[in-house]
């Protein structure tokens, strides 16, 4: 078999060809760091391979993620930095993730969760279930269950927690949008089986240039989950190397072209925290006030590991500027890193904030 030729569909990089900015993509790759594209990137006999780290069906999103090496963004406070910023895994061609993914819908087929596709989000995976497996441990459901799913629709998850098997594959972890035909033919292949998979795709953003989301629209892509790491873009320079000039004027876009669109932000102490998020929301309101939004606890690590996470009291705030904005569907996630006690986990029950 011919050898892998790393970056070879590339001339330069895609973003300036398109009169964008180039990203923050040094990766580490034998011995140097080259741009994400050229290090996590390949093709061989006219098919194009990514180098996928890893996949899992793990709480809380509920499906099937799929974790990449190589990134177009350097964020200080990125926890995949292990695998994003130093290639590792396996290379994968798109028909190698339509196996992977028939193999999910295959060993999860009895119990499958089919969602419709409003609901091909992250944030609507904790409408159907907690992942405590009260019901199946002590056989009975937990007080804070949803009460949205039967028995036989739980399964035992890649996490060792439990939850459902919902009819979702997301690619997570590293984005190279940037360079969009690799996700554009996974996406096909993945449509092509038949199978009623849904597919999303968690991004920064960055690459989702006008040409790009063309294209996966035609591909067949249904959903985004942006992650929209500060408004301020002094700051958002500082987290990811980047601009956010044009991450701001996405959820419009998005919303447009008739994608379907999540969005969440990490509050980080210092760095990002209630006036910018309550900014974040007021433009999400001004695009659809249904956009769900996910106010996420940052957990030290990377560059930020000497930095605190948010206490209970500073994502109760968020919280509550999110919905002064306008916006209806709100939620807090990463609930373990600030509720220390069960009032506060009742408190966040009966604000509708998890």
């Amino acid at each position: 078999m011919d050898k892998l030729v790393m970056g070879s569909h590339l001339s330069g990089c895609r973003l300036v060809e398109q009169g964008f900015k180039p990203g923050a993509c040094l990766t580490y790759c034998d011995g140097e760091w080259k741009p994400a594209c050229k290090a996590t990137l390949a093709r061989r006999n006219n098919t194009l391979y990514r180098l996928i780290h890893s996949y899992a069906h793990k709480s809380p999103e509920q499906y099937l993620s799929i974790y990449q090496s190589g990134c177009n963004w350097s964020c200080k406070k990125c926890h995949s930095w292990r695998f994003t910023r130093y290639a590792s895994g396996t290379w994968m061609s798109p028909k190698d993730i339509a196996k992977i993914s028939k193999e999910y819908y295959m060993r999860n087929k009895k119990n499958m969760y089919k969602e419709p596709r409003s609901n091909v989000t992250s944030w609507h995976a904790h409408e159907l279930c907690r992942g405590c497996g009260s019901c199946i441990l002590f056989g009975k459901r937990s007080k804070y269950c949803p009460g949205k799913l039967r028995l036989n629709q739980l399964t035992l998850l890649d996490d060792l927690t439990w939850g459902p098997a919902r009819n979702i594959i997301s690619f997570t972890g590293g984005d190279l949008a940037c360079n969009p035909e690799f996700y554009a033919e996974a996406a096909k292949e993945i449509k092509s089986l038949d199978l009623d998979l849904w597919v999303l795709f968690e991004t920064n953003g960055y690459g989702l240039t006008p040409n790009t989301l063309d294209l996966f629209k035609e591909a067949g892509i249904d959903s985004f989950w942006l992650d929209i790491k500060a408004y301020d873009d002094k700051v958002h320079r500082k987290l990811t190397g980047v601009s956010n000039e044009w991450i701001l004027e996405l959820p419009a876009k998005i919303i447009d072209m008739d994608f379907v669109l999540e969005v969440s932000t990490v509050y980080i102490p210092g760095w990002v925290e209630e006036d910018q998020i309550g900014k974040i929301a007021k433009l999400l309101v001004q695009v659809d006030p249904a956009i769900p939004y996910a106010i996420i606890a940052f957990i030290p690590e990377h560059e930020l590991i000497n930095v605190q996470p948010p206490s209970f009291q500073q994502m109760v705030r968020a919280f509550k500027a999110a919905k002064d904005a306008g916006l209806k569907n709100v939620r807090l996630g990463n609930i373990g890193i600030f509720v220390r006690t069960t009032e506060e986990y009742e408190e966040l029950i009966h604000m509708g904030a998890f």
